[in-house]
C-alpha cells in the first residue's frame, strides 16, 4: 500500500498505467472529430475560385483536455485509491473477530457490521485469513457454516449473512467455540462488544488475551442498548419502564405503541435521570386505545429488547356488573355492588346495569351478586350470551338459597350452611390450597380469610371437576361449567362482608382479575397448559413466522424462563387467543461490561478509511457521458435537442406569464351591483399583495399543490404538512388528481392565488396579520380562491362573521369576511365525490360553517369553510401511510370518513359546483328533444 499522508493507494502497480497517458496524449491528437454534414445550395460553389490554402483539422484542446481526465479516473479507480487509511493490523496471524450478536447488538447493528468489514479490508490487504465468531447460540434452523480460517472475501459473506439473534449472548460457549477451532497464537483479535456484562465475559476476555494482541469496541451511547420492561398497571394507565446498562446522565427514549397493523396508538417518552439507569413513563389513554395495542417500541433501538409484545392480560376488558351503582344513602359498605366496583374498577372497563343495558355492549364478563337475582328470562338470555363466549360469574347469599335457580354450573342444596354461631357446631373455615385446574392456581392465600356462610353444592361425579376453590373441610367455595365457548362461575358466598371476609382482603381482588383474564380464553379451558408458538420476533424486533424446529412454551414458564434459539420470544398459542413471551423481565437488568486491566478498549464509529474507487469511477462515466454528447454536438446530431432544449424554460414562463394575466384579469372584473339602500364605503388603502416571483408562476401553473398557512409553531405546522401529505397520496390512488408535493405559505412572502384550496390551522400563539398579509389575503379570496380554516377546538357558535373562537376573530380582524351559516345537509360539498352525511376529522362532532348566500365569486362557489375537527390530524401520515395522531371515538373508519372529506374538499375546489349542475340535466334533455 502506497500512504500520502491521509490518502492512500490499495493497488499502487496500477499507477504504471499513468505512464501510458502520452501515447493517448498523442493518438488523440492524429485522431479528428468527424466530419459535420453542412447543407447549402450549389450555387455557393462559384465563389471563391481561387484554391486556398487548407490545413488538417485537429482535436480541440479541450476535447483532448477531457478525454486524458477520464483515461487518468480510470486509472486511479482500479489503484483503489483510499481517504484516511488505517494502519497494517498488528501481528502476523489471522485476524479473529469476536461478534456479540445477540438481543443488545441490534442498536447500531449497521456500524457495528461497517467497522467490521472494514477490518476484513485490512486484512484482505495484508494477505492474512480471517476467522469469524459469534457469541450467541446459532436459531435452530440457521444452516451450518464453515468454522475456522478463511479466506477475506469468504468471510465478507458470511459477516452479510450475520443478523442479531433475540436471546442473550452466552460468552463462555464462544469462548469454548475458540478453543476447539485452535486458532495461531499470534493472530489478532478486534471483539466487537455490546458493551453488557454477563457471566462469561470474564473468561472470555481472558482467553482472548492469550493471543498477540487483544482490542475491544465499545458502543456510544447512543447505541448503548435499552430494554423494555413489560407495562405494569397503574390504576387506569399503564406505566413504561426501560432499563440501561449505566447512569451515564439524563437520558430520554420515544416509546410508542402499535396495533396489529403497525399504525401508532400512542407515544410517549421515557426519562432517564443522570444518577438513574431506570426511566419511567405513564402512558394515559382511553381504553378503546389501550385495547387496541398489540406492542410497544423504543424508537432509534429497533431490536427484540426494546419491543415488548402485549396481551389481554395488559388490557382494559369490559365487565358489567348486574345492579344498580353503590349510593351512599344506601349504605355503600354493606352492598355487594360497591365491593365489586371498588375491586375491579382500577384495572378494567366497568359498567353498572341492567341486563338489556349491560349485554348490549360489548361485555367479556358479567358480575351477577345476589341482590341482582335476574328474572326467568333474564337468564334464558344470560345462558345464549354465556354459550357465544361470555363469563358470567354469580355470587351466593340469601335468595340463591332460597328459590331453584338453573343459572348455576351445578346443582345446589336448598338452604345455606352456617359455619359459626350460637346456633352452629363449627367454625369459620379458611381456604385450602387450590386445585391444579383451578385458573386460581399460584394466587397466595391469606391465613386471615375466613368463610362463615355457604351455599352447598350436591354431590355429584363430576363436582371435582367442576370446583375451581375448596375449603379446608373440602366443601366447594367456587365451582365453574364450560357452557359452549364461555363459562359459568358460582362463587358460593356473598360478593360483601356479610358471609366472609374474603371481600376486605386482596385474594378476592386477585381471583376476580384471574376471572376476568380468563375472558381471554388463552388456555381454551381455563387449564394453565403449553402453548405452541404463533408468530416469534427477529433479533430486529420483527414479527413473522415461526422457524421449524421451536418448541412449545411450558406451562411453568416463570419469569425466570428465559428467550433461547428453542423458546424465541413472540406470541405462543393460537389465531384466536396468544400469551406473550418477551425478553424484557425475564432476563437480568443490564450491566456495563467489567473487562481485567491492561485490556485497550476503543469506541465504535461509522469513520475509518474511505475507499474512493467507486467515486473515480462515477467520475470516469460522468466524463464519458459528457464526451458522447459533445461528439455527438460535434457531428451535428444534436441540432434540435439543443433548440428543444433552450425553448423548454421560454415556454414554461410563457405559461406562468398567461397565468399571471389570467388572475390579473379576474381581480380587475367589476365588483357585483349592491343591492338598492345599501350604502357602501371605500376601503381604506392597503399596501398590495406580495409580488408573484418567476419561480412561484412555474411551480403554481406546472402543478395542482395543496397549501397551508404557516402558524409558527412547529408542531401544528408539520402535522399540517404531514396532513396534506397523506390526503395528496389519498388524492393520486383514488382520483384523477395528481398533486405535488404540499407547500407552506407565509401571507408576508407567498403569493396565495397559485393554489386551489389553502388549509390555515388556527393557534393562540400565531400572530396577527399585517396589512400587506390581510391585502394578499382579500384578493386570494375575491379571485376565486377557497380557504379551509381549522380552529381545531370542536366547539364553535358562529353568530358574527368573526366566529365565536377569539382566536379566529383576532387573525381575521381586517379580512373582509362574508356572512357565515352552518352548511346544509344537501350542499354540494356532501357529493363533491363521495356521498356523505358527516365530515369528521380527528374528533367528530361540531358543524361547519360557510359563506350564506352560495358564495360571492366563482360561480355560486363558497370561497370560506370554517371547521374545527383537527382535519390535517385525521389526515396525517408518516413515511409507511400510517396515521400519525390516534383518531377518537371512531378509530381508523372514522379516519377513512375524514379522508373522503378531504376528497370531496379538493374536489369540490377543483371542480366548483359541477355536481350541483348536474340537477338540471333532465330539463336540458328535455328542451334538446324538442
Amino acid at each position: 500500500m502506497l500512504s500520502l499522508g491521509a490518502f492512500a493507494f490499495a493497488a499502487p502497480g496500477m499507477l504504471a498505467l499513468l505512464v501510458a497517458l502520452p501515447a493517448i496524449y498523442f493518438l488523440l491528437r492524429l485522431i479528428p472529430p468527424l466530419p459535420k454534414l453542412v447543407r447549402f445550395p450549389a450555387i455557393r460553389l462559384l465563389v471563391g475560385l481561387e484554391p486556398a490554402e487548407q490545413t488538417p483539422m485537429k482535436m480541440p484542446w479541450w476535447l483532448l483536455l477531457l478525454r486524458l481526465l477520464l483515461a487518468t479516473a480510470l486509472i486511479l479507480a482500479v489503484a483503489r485509491p483510499l481517504l484516511n487509511p488505517q494502519a497494517e493490523l498488528p501481528g502476523r496471524g489471522p485476524l479473529l473477530l469476536v461478534i456479540d450478536d445477540g438481543w443488545s447488538s441490534a442498536p447500531g447493528w449497521a456500524t457495528r457490521t461497517a467497522h467490521a468489514e472494514r477490518l476484513i479490508q485490512r486484512a484482505e490487504r495484508a494477505n492474512r485469513p480471517v476467522v469469524l465468531v459469534g457469541t450467541a447460540p446459532a436459531p435452530l434452523d440457521a444452516p451450518a457454516v464453515r468454522r475456522g480460517a478463511m479466506r477475506p472475501d469468504e468471510a465478507r459473506t458470511l459477516l452479510r449473512a450475520f443478523r442479531p439473534k433475540p436471546w442473550p449472548t452466552d460468552r463462555t460457549a464462544a469462548a469454548a467455540a475458540i478453543d476447539q477451532i485452535q486458532i495461531e497464537p499470534g493472530a489478532y483479535a478486534v471483539w466487537l462488544s455490546d458493551g453488557l456484562e454477563d457471566e462469561g465475559a470474564t473468561r472470555l476476555a481472558e482467553r482472548l488475551r492469550r493471543f498477540d494482541g487483544l482490542q475491544v469496541l465499545l458502543p456510544d451511547q447512543a447505541t448503548t442498548p435499552l430494554l423494555l420492561l413489560p407495562p405494569a398497571a397503574e390504576g387506569r394507565d399503564l406505566k413504561v419502564r426501560a432499563l440501561r446498562a449505566a447512569a451515564d446522565g439524563p437520558r430520554k427514549a420515544a416509546v410508542q405503541a402499535s396495533d396489529e397493523q403497525g399504525r401508532v396508538v400512542a407515544r410517549i417518552d421515557l426519562d432517564f435521570a443522570a444518577t438513574a439507569t431506570q426511566g419511567e413513563g405513564v402512558l394515559a389513554i382511553p381504553a378503546e386505545l389501550r385495547n387496541r395495542m398489540a406492542r410497544l417500541d423504543i424508537e432509534a433501538q429497533g431490536g427484540a429488547g426494546s419491543t415488548i409484545l402485549l396481551d389481554e392480560r395488559h388490557r382494559r376488558r369490559p365487565v358489567a356488573i348486574l345492579g344498580e351503582r353503590a349510593t351512599a344513602g344506601g349504605q355503600p359498605l354493606l352492598q355487594e355492588v360497591y365491593f365489586l366496583e371498588r375491586a375491579l374498577d382500577p384495572y378494567v372497563s366497568l359498567s353498572i346495569g341492567d341486563r338489556e343495558a349491560v349485554l348490549t355492549r360489548n361485555t367479556a364478563v358479567l358480575l351477577i351478586p345476589d341482590g341482582s337475582t335476574p328474572s326467568a328470562n333474564d337468564r334464558e338470555e344470560i345462558a345464549k350470551w354465556v354459550e357465544r363466549g361470555g363469563i358470567a360469574v354469580r355470587f351466593a347469599g340469601p335468595n340463591l338459597a332460597a328459590g331453584a335457580d338453573n343459572l348455576v354450573p351445578t346443582k345446589l342444596r336448598l338452604g345455606d350452611r352456617a359455619l359459626g354461631g350460637i346456633m352452629s357446631w363449627g367454625q369459620p373455615s379458611a381456604l385450602a390450597e387450590f386445585p391444579p385446574n383451578s385458573p386460581f392456581l399460584g394466587i397466595p392465600i391469606p391465613k386471615d380469610v375466613r368463610i362463615s356462610q355457604q351455599v352447598l353444592a350436591e354431590p355429584t361425579p363430576d363436582l371435582a371437576d367442576k370446583t375451581w376453590a375448596r375449603l379446608a373441610d373440602g366443601t366447594p367455595l367456587v365451582t365453574a361449567e364450560k357452557r359452549g365457548q364461555g363459562y359459568l362461575v358460582l362463587i358460593h358466598t356473598t360478593a360483601n362482608t356479610g358471609w366472609s371476609n374474603m371481600a376486605l382482603s386482596g385474594l378476592f381482588v386477585n381471583m376476580l382479575q384471574r376471572l376476568v383474564t380468563l375472558s381471554r380464553g388463552v388456555a381454551g379451558d381455563g387449564v394453565n397448559k403449553a402453548l405452541k408458538p404463533w408468530r416469534t420476533l427477529d433479533g430486529f424486533g420483527r414479527l413473522g413466522a415461526p422457524p421449524a424446529g421451536i418448541q412449545i412454551l411450558p406451562a411453568d414458564a416463570a419469569e425466570t424462563f428465559q428467550p433461547k434459539p428453542s423458546s424465541p420470544p413472540g406470541l405462543y398459542g393460537d389465531e384466536n387467543a396468544q400469551v406473550a413471551f418477551n425478553i424484557g423481565g425475564r432476563i437480568p437488568a443490564p450491566k456495563p461490561l467489567a473487562l481485567p486491566g491492561g485490556i485497550s478498549t476503543d469506541k465504535l464509529s461509522e469513520g475509518g478509511e474511505t475507499d474512493l474507487s467507486k467515486w473515480f469511477l462515477l467520475a470516469a462515466l460522468v466524463l464519458l457521458l459528457a464526451d458522447l454528447l459533445i461528439s455527438l454536438w460535434l457531428r451535428g446530431l444534436l441540432p434540435k435537442a439543443v433548440r428543444f432544449g433552450r425553448a423548454a424554460p421560454a415556454a414554461l414562463l410563457l405559461g406562468a406569464l398567461v397565468f399571471t394575466g389570467s388572475t390579473d384579469l379576474q381581480a380587475q372584473q367589476p365588483a357585483p351591483p349592491q343591492r338598492p339602500g345599501s350604502t357602501a364605503t371605500a376601503p381604506a388603502a392597503r399596501p398590495g399583495p406580495p409580488p408573484l416571483t418567476d419561480e412561484q408562476a412555474l411551480k403554481g401553473s406546472l402543478d395542482i399543490r395543496l397549501a397551508y398557512i404557516v402558524t409558527g409553531d412547529k408542531e401544528v405546522d408539520d402535522i399540517s404538512k404531514a396532513g396534506l401529505e397523506g390526503l395528496s397520496e389519498i388524492l393520486r390512488s383514488r382520483t384523477s388528481v395528481e398533486p405535488a408535493d404540499p407547500v407552506g405559505l407565509d401571507l408576508e412572502r407567498d403569493e396565495p392565488r397559485l393554489y386551489p384550496l389553502i388549509y390555515w390551522p388556527v393557534t393562540s400563539t400565531q400572530p396577527a396579520l399585517s396589512p400587506r398579509a390581510q391585502a394578499a389575503l382579500d384578493r386570494y379570496l375575491r379571485t376565486g380562491g377557497i380557504i379551509f380554516i381549522d380552529t381545531r377546538d370542536q366547539q364553535m357558535s358562529f353568530d358574527r362573521p368573526a366566529g365565536g373562537n377569539p382566536d379566529l376573530k383576532r387573525l381575521l380582524a381586517g379580512v373582509e369576511t362574508p356572512p357565515l351559516v352552518a352548511m346544509p345537509p344537501d350542499h354540494v360539498l356532501s357529493r363533491a365525490f363521495y356521498l356523505l352525511s358527516d365530515m369528521p376529522g380527528r374528533w367528530t362532532g361540531g358543524k361547519l360553517w360557510i359563506e350564506s348566500g352560495g358564495g360571492r365569486v366563482n360561480d355560486g362557489v363558497t370561497t370560506i369553510l370554517i371547521g374545527s375537527n383537527d382535519y390535517a390530524g385525521a389526515w396525517a401520515t408518516d413515511q409507511r401511510g400510517r396515521g400519525l395522531n390516534p383518531v377518537s371515538p371512531g378509530g381508523e373508519q372514522q379516519r377513512e370518513m375524514s379522508y373522503r372529506f378531504g376528497v370531496n374538499l379538493v374536489m369540490h375546489a377543483l371542480t366548483g359546483n359541477y355536481k350541483d349542475d348536474q340537477v338540471h340535466l333532465p330539463d336540458i334533455m328535455q328542451r334538446l328533444r324538442r
